[in-house]
């Protein structure tokens, strides 16, 4: 048998391991998904092949919960790639002063939401009080957040961006809001409507409602603002 694959080799019949119509399959989905997630070159969605729903992944006999999750590896990895490309845009812009993530998100809700409480903050970003403090620090003492005492209860600190706190924050999130328009624009009617639905359903059940109360009363107050 060596012999015999050792001439097939040599004349050329057999350049590698033997290949089967499965393996072939697989490495030329492979290749795509590769292609897609790594090259920069625009590629149309049409000409992506994602698997149906009735058609999951080949998989053991009898290993049904191997079938189910194999069945949506590629939005876990969508997931994935989307977040890294969506805070890329941002994060560019941060470096040029020395912040990171941490700085856009307080920035971000704080200028939604002005006179929010730190602990209403530390809720939302699920950190330490101590990580929250280090930020928090860096963003007042270079003029871009204020801390004021409640107006009830002194105990209270309250937070709002200064007008350069706000203008950085609104440019972190007009890079980020044209990546989502173009992605929506791609996708046709409905699309907006869509996209939320599917990210409402994938938050906690307990926090559903909390957060779209949360969300509805921070865009109510900027449009009363401006």
């Amino acid at each position: 048998m060596r012999a015999r694959l050792r001439r097939q080799r040599n004349n050329g019949s057999l350049a590698g391991p033997v290949v089967t119509d499965a393996f072939v399959r697989k490495s030329v989905r492979h290749e795509s998904l590769i292609s897609v997630t790594t090259n920069r070159k625009y590629v149309n969605m049409a000409d992506i092949n994602f698997p149906a729903l009735d058609d999951p992944p080949a998989a053991v006999p009898g290993n049904r919960a191997g079938r189910d999750l194999e069945a949506i590896w590629d939005i876990i990895e969508l997931l994935f790639f989307a977040y890294r490309d969506f805070v890329s845009d941002p994060d560019d812009a941060l470096a040029k002063f020395s912040f990171g993530r941490a700085h856009h998100r307080v920035l971000h809700f704080v200028n939604r939401n002005p006179g929010m409480k730190v602990a209403e903050l530390l809720d939302i970003l699920k950190i330490t009080k101590q990580s929250l403090g280090r930020v928090l620090k860096q963003l007042i003492d270079q003029g871009y957040v204020l801390q004021k005492e409640g107006a009830n209860d002194r105990r209270q600190r309250l937070l709002f961006v200064t007008p350069k706190g706000e203008a950085l924050a609104l440019k972190l999130a007009a890079l980020q809001s044209d990546r989502i328009a173009r992605a929506l624009s791609e996708l046709g009617p409905n699309a907006h409507e869509a996209a939320c639905r599917f990210l409402v359903a994938m938050i906690d059940v307990d926090n559903r409602d909390g957060v779209l109360r949360f969300i509805a009363r921070a865009g109510r107050a900027r449009r009363r603002r401006a």
